[in-house]
């Protein structure tokens, strides 16, 4: 699949919370040099609390801070905003996977 180079967007509101430039593609998960934008500052911590919460297998903690992220975060793809993703950001690297339906609830 031809995801290399393509940049998407991470947004809060109006505001761009940064850019994904991708450079790997492992179907379903894309991953790339992720870019600060002026919005980050406002879920950084966000972003490491869940990774934390993953590290720990604390999943029922990790979900909660999760839903947090999926209520003031977006994602769009160089066609546009995707209707649901996982995402992660650690540093100057994002990894997520994406769908043009939302995921199945377990």
């Amino acid at each position: 699949m031809g995801f290399d180079g393509e940049v998407w967007r991470v947004g809060a509101g109006e505001e761009s919370v940064g850019e994904i430039v991708i450079d790997e593609a492992d179907f379903p998960w894309l991953s790339g040099r992720f870019t600060t934008g002026p919005g980050f500052a406002a879920v950084q911590d966000l972003f490491a609390r869940e990774l934390a919460l993953m590290e720990e297998e604390s999943w029922d903690e990790w979900e909660s801070a999760y839903d947090e992220i999926r209520r003031r975060v977006s994602l769009s793809s160089p066609d546009g905003p995707v209707p649901e993703f996982l995402l992660h950001i650690e540093g100057d690297r994002a990894w997520f996977r994406w769908s043009d339906e939302p995921f199945e609830d377990d």
